[in-house]
This record gives structure tokens, sequence and C-alpha cells, in this order.
């Protein structure tokens, strides 16, 4: 098999992959505005940023497996398309564990916010 067709059955694979994944990217965390919330509504805001965490760990953990798995069925593929392939899910996983970093800092924010408000 030439190294173009290769390149186009992995391109394609890639692309037509999530739309099969079973792994489902999690809804983002609702964020309480620290200046006007409740202290409820911060506790609130703190499981949904908590629970919206352990949904991200889990979704990366499914991918991971995912990859690993999707990998293995395609057997002996060149270096360069496995290369490709990585680089592909590198940029998946680090674009969900900044998600996970934004999402905590903004929380993070609106602590201090409320803690100014409510000292």
């Amino acid at each position: 098999m030439t190294k173009l067709i290769r390149t186009t059955i992995i391109a394609a694979l890639l692309t037509a992959a999530p739309l099969a994944l079973a792994c489902e990217y999690p809804t983002r965390a609702d964020v309480p505005d620290g200046a006007t919330a409740t202290k409820e509504e911060m506790i609130s805001g703190q499981r949904s940023v908590k629970g919206y965490m352990q949904a991200m760990e889990a979704y990366l953990a499914c991918i991971e497996a995912e990859e690993q798995e999707a990998v293995a069925e395609l057997g002996d593929i060149d270096d360069e398309a496995l290369l490709q392939r990585t680089e592909l899910f590198n940029a998946k996983y680090n674009a969900a564990v900044e998600e996970m970093n934004l999402v905590a800092e903004e929380f993070n924010v609106q602590v201090r916010a409320y803690k100014e408000v409510n000292p």
C-alpha cells in the first residue's frame, strides 16, 4: 500500500472517529458570580465544578483507552501515520486539560470575589 493511500485512510479514520466515539465530552460547569452569589450558590458552584472535574477525568481516561484500542486495531501502520495520530490525540487531550484549568481558575476568581464581598 502506498504511503499516500495509507495517509488518506488514516485521515478518513481520524475524521470519522469523533462521530463514533463512546466518550462524551462533559458539559462545562456553571460558575456563579462571586460578587453577587449567596453562600449556598457558591457551595453549589463548587459541587458543580468538582463534578465537572470528575467527569473530565473520566472523559480523558475514556479517550485514552479508545485511542489505544484504535491504534491496536490499525495494526501495522507506518511511523509517520502513527506520529500524526499521536499528535492529534495529544492536541485533543491537552485541549481538554486546558479547559479543566480554565474552569478551575474561573471558579477560583469567583471565590476571591465572593470573599471580598463577604469577608
